[in-house]
This record gives structure tokens, C-alpha cells and sequence, in this order.
């Protein structure tokens, strides 16, 4: 295998009708000047942005039909939670190796795989007719997320190595993050039929797969050994045993099936530690565990799903059976939270030098606990127009949590390990997202709670996530 580095990638090596060298990553002589984008810098930058919010998009399609879609596949009340947790569940147990295998054996290739992937398995969930096809289809949806979200990240370190670039670029994606999760269900609420919406993505998605074949420039990280297939499976069980723990918990916290569910998540997350640590390469460093970048990327990413995703992914269904809203109505009224995420985190770059990340991140906390605590009893009064200004502040707190989560993530792991760092980070959000649905909805529906109780225990959350990320200096 040839190899190359960044050097030799900037000295035009690479043309723009041929990216199919294999590049290994070195670190720069000390001293030297930050170098430029490699070829085709902005190509990448845009067709991994696109892919991202396809992805999301997909991932926040059943927010504003999952009415309609549990009724067409019948699903029941204590199950419906299933039917928004498939793809966090594929993309929190395949986030990490996703990100390995990308360094080890190339992102571009691990990108590609993955967008054509995500395009396929979404196009079969337009297809789907029992609760389980859909879930099923769903998780695949977040397996082939995984590698496409891992890789993103590593390809855009790759294609900005100079610091003030990288940095713009991560923000870019970031913003996008927030786009895919903004027009999602507002396209899932405007088309006719639920089923359509994973026919325009898989074909959103194949499309871009089929444009990155040209434009994208290889590169990797390689350290040896087998990918972490033994902690794969380990982690990808744990994470099944608490969400279906959390899911049964509805029904009833103390029951035998609840209480064992809980154990096996707790032994499996042993058994997967044990794991880590014997394995020639690790799904991921546990030594990371001491960096403090690391414990706020990782903090910031887990309480965002618990505290934000898990409590917006449920509220388009809560504002529909409770104020009678359709689809449409609640996802434009979502796009308030939404699409100010999206902006704000587009313009949060300009915060760099005087705000760091570690405080983006708290603050964006703070304004999403502030913000659901104002949307407190505005759904038991039938008044959507109260819930405006949390959803004012909300998006902010998120748009400036999304903005500042991807940087942290790639540089709280040495520069070689862009990918997994990207993987680890998003793996901690979506093991938050999965566990917050299940436990909103657990607790929005079950007798005795209610969604201001849920408003109640997301504020919490959020700052818990607030004080965590501030306390990891």
C-alpha cells in the first residue's frame, strides 16, 4: 500500500477526477505551518453535510406520524416507543465500531457503504406492514447512520487539517445536524402518506452516495488487529436490554422482567468494559476516560439525548392527541425549535476565541432547561401559543449545543482517531436519545404522570448535563 502524507496530498498528488489514493495520516514536524485544505475540500464539506441531514432527517421522520404510523402497522400504546427508537438503537450500538473501522480501513469506503446503506433500508420501511418490519427496517436505518456519521467527521478533519478551517467546517456540519432534524418531520408532516417520505430519503440518499464516488479523497488511520466485533455485540445488547427495560417500565418499574432487563444492561456493560481493555483494538480507549475533553464531549452528547431529543422527539405526538393538531401543524410549529437550532448553530463558529466549548455546551443546557421549565402547563391550558417562548429558547440551547459537540469530539482524541472520537461522542448521544424516548414516553403516558411531569424530568437532566460538562476542566 502506497503511503502517503498530509504533504504529499497538499503538493497536488491528487487530481480532481481521481481520488482513490490511500493516504495514512501523520502528524505534522513541529513547527511547521498549519496546512491547507487537501483537494476537493468543499466537495467533501457538502456531500457529507447533505448525507448527515438525510440521515437525521430519516432518524426525525416518525416524530410528527407516529399516530398514523402506529395505526397502520398496529402497533400497541407500550410499544409505540420502538417505533421512534430503531435507528438511535442501531446507531448507538454501531457508532463505535463504525468509527474504527473508518480510520482503520478508510472513510471514504466506510462513508459510501454507509450512505448507499442508508438509502436502501430506508427505501424498506415505506414497505413495511407489522410493528417489527418497521422496527427492524429502522434499526438498520441507524446502522448504515452509524458508519455514514462516524466517517463525516473524520473525512472533514481530514480535508481540514488547518485548525481555523476545521473548526468553521465541524460548524458547518453541525449546522447541519440541526437542518436534517429541522426539515424532517416538516417533510414527513407535508407528504400525503407516512410511507413516502422513506422513498424521497432513500432516494435523497442513493443520490448522494452516487455523487460521493467522485468526490470524495481516502483516508485513513490504520493501527493493526481485528475490528472489536466481541465488544460490538457486548455493547449492542446492553443497549437493547435498557431501552426494552425502559420501554416495559411503562407498565410497571417494579416488575421481575424490568428489574432483569436492568441487570443484563448492567453485566453486559461490564462484560463490555472487560472487553475494552483485553482487545488489541478496542471499539474505544477507555484511557480517553482521563481526558477531560473527552468526559465533557461525552457528557455533553449523553445529556443532549436524555435532556433534548428524547423530550422533542415526543412532543409532535403529545401536541397532536392532546391539542388536536395534524401532522402539518406540529411540525411547522417543531420548526420553531428546529429550525432556530439550525441557524444558531450555523453562526456559533463566530463564537470561537471568546466562548469556549465546554461553555457553549452549558449554556446550551441552561437555555433548554429554562426554556422547558417556561412551557409548563401550556398543554394541559390547550394554549400552543404558550409554548412559544421555550421553544424559542430551547432551539437555541440545542443549536448551540449541536455546534459545539463535533469539535469537541474530534479534538478530545488524539488526530488520528478523528473518526472514532466523532463515533464515541454520537454514541453517547444516541444511547441518551433511545433511553430519554422511552423514558418520556414511559412517563408522559403512564397513569399518574403527564407531560409536564416529563417537562419536569428533562429540565432536571439538562442540569445534570450542565453541571457535568462544567465540572470536566
Amino acid at each position: 500500500m502506497t503511503r502517503f502524507n498530509e504533504r504529499t496530498l497538499e503538493g497536488g498528488g491528487l487530481d480532481g477526477g481521481s481520488l482513490e489514493a490511500r493516504t495514512v495520516e501523520e502528524a505534522p514536524a513541529p513547527g511547521a505551518a498549519p496546512a491547507g485544505p487537501v483537494p476537493n475540500a468543499r466537495a467533501t464539506l457538502t456531500l457529507t453535510s447533505a448525507a448527515t441531514a438525510v440521515a437525521l432527517m430519516t432518524y426525525t421522520a416518525p416524530m410528527v406520524t407516529l399516530a398514523d404510523t402506529a395505526a397502520a402497522l398496529h402497533t400497541a400504546p407500550s410499544a409505540q416507543a420502538w417505533l421512534l427508537n430503531g435507528t438511535p438503537l442501531g446507531l448507538a450500538a454501531l457508532l463505535l465500531v463504525a468509527g474504527t473501522l473508518a480510520d482503520d480501513y478508510g472513510r471514504r469506503r466506510v462513508f459510501l457503504v454507509g450512505t448507499l446503506a442508508l438509502g436502501l433500508t430506508t427505501a424498506l420501511g415505506a414497505f413495511s406492514t407489522t410493528t417489527w418490519q418497521f422496527t427492524l427496517a429502522r434499526v438498520a436505518q441507524g446502522a448504515a447512520s452509524a458508519a455514514l456519521l462516524a466517517s463525516a467527521l473524520g473525512l472533514i478533519v481530514h480535508a481540514f487539517p488547518d485548525p481555523r478551517a476545521r473548526l468553521r467546517a465541524t460548524g458547518v456540519w453541525g449546522a447541519f445536524v440541526s437542518g436534517g432534524i429541522a426539515v424532517g418531520p416538516l417533510l414527513s408532516g407535508a407528504l400525503p402518506d407516512w410511507r413516502w417520505v422513506y422513498a424521497v430519503l432513500g432516494a435523497a440518499s442513493v443520490l448522494v452516495a452516487a455523487l460521493g464516488l467522485r468526490s470524495l479523497a481516502e483516508s485513513r488511520s490504520p493501527r493493526g488487529g481485528r475490528p472489536d466485533l466481541l465488544g460490538a455485540v457486548t455493547f449492542g445488547l446492553a443497549l437493547v436490554a435498557l431501552v426494552a427495560a425502559l420501554t416495559l417500565g411503562r407498565d410497571g418499574w417494579l416488575r421481575a422482567p424490568v428489574g432483569l432487563l436492568l441487570l443484563a444492561a448492567v453485566v453486559l456493560v461490564t462484560v463490555f468494559a472487560v472487553v475494552e481493555r483485553r482487545v488489541k483494538v478496542p471499539m474505544i480507549d477507555l484511557g480517553l476516560l482521563r481526558r477531560p475533553r473527552f468526559l465533557a464531549s461525552s457528557a455533553g452528547g449523553l445529556f443532549t439525548g436524555l435532556a433534548v431529543i428524547g423530550l422533542f422527539s415526543f412532543l409532535p405526538t403529545v401536541l397532536q392527541r392532546s391539542l388536536g393538531m395534524s401532522a402539518l401543524a406540529s411540525a411547522w410549529l417543531l420548526l420553531i425549535w428546529s429550525g432556530l437550532s439550525f441557524a444558531v448553530a450555523l453562526q456559533a463558529r463566530r463564537l470561537h476565541g471568546r466562548v469556549s466549548a465546554r461553555h457553549q455546551l452549558t449554556i446550551g443546557f441552561i437555555l433548554h432547561l429554562v426554556g422547558v421549565l417556561t412551557m409548563w402547563g401550556a398543554i394541559d391550558a390547550g394554549s400552543w401559543a404558550r409554548l412559544l417562548p421555550g421553544l424559542i429558547l430551547g432551539g437555541v440551547g440545542a443549536g448551540l449545543l449541536n455546534a459545539a459537540l463535533p469539535g469537541l469530539a474530534v479534538e478530545s482524541v488524539p488526530a488520528g482517531r478523528a473518526a472514532m472520537g466523532s463515533g464515541a461522542q454520537q454514541t453517547f448521544r444516541y444511547v441518551g436519545s433511545c433511553a430519554g424516548v422511552a423514558l418520556t414516553i414511559a412517563i408522559a403516558t403512564v397513569p399518574g404522570g403527564g407531560i409536564d411531569l416529563a417537562l419536569a424530568v428533562s429540565a432536571g437532566l439538562a442540569a445534570v448535563g450542565a453541571v457535568g460538562v462544567a465540572v470536566s476542566r
